[in-house]
């Protein structure tokens, strides 16, 4: 069990008072001490009603997200992800936008190994658009990582029935 010590940076997760923003707000983002930083491990968090605004029409565009990422010292506290995604609710940016600003601020949190980020939204106009990033330390096998997962992360892309 995690003590107090450990989870003082974590003021969210418990809290009855939740205050949900309607504008993107990074500053939401919390992180905890990773408990296994010696171990290569995946966390991925699968994050399916996600919901942005078209940048120009300020239509509604909803996606799936899936966050994965290998932590190195610190990792990312699920509820304050969960809130900051739904900062995304009146944020109008587009597709590619939102997946890359979402790494971004995950990368300044928790300065992981290697993290990537997919969204898959739902068709809008006949076509869906389904944005990939990834990045990986520097100067480490991470890095090289990156160019792998990018060159073969869809070669088995699903079926589209009716997302």
């Amino acid at each position: 069990m995690r003590t107090k010590e450990e989870m003082q940076d974590v003021t969210l997760l418990g809290n009855q008072g939740t205050k949900y923003e309607f504008s993107y707000n990074p500053g939401i983002l919390e992180a905890f001490d990773n408990r296994h930083p010696g171990r290569d491990y995946f966390v991925k968090f699968n994050c399916p009603e996600f919901t942005s605004l078209c940048p120009i029409t300020g239509q509604p565009d909803f996606a799936t997200l899936y966050i994965s990422y290998i932590p190195d010292r610190r990792m990312v506290e699920s509820k304050a992800l969960k809130l900051y995604l739904f900062s995304f609710r009146n944020h109008g940016d587009f597709h590619e936008d939102c997946m890359n600003i979402i790494m971004n601020d995950l990368i300044r949190l928790m300065e992981p190994r290697y993290i990537e980020v997919w969204g898959k939204f739902t068709p809008r106009g006949g076509i869906s658009i389904d944005p990939y990033c990834n990045w990986g330390q520097p100067g480490t096998k991470y890095e090289r990582m990156v160019e792998y997962r990018l060159m073969n992360h869809d070669l088995y892309p699903e079926t589209i029935d009716n997302r």
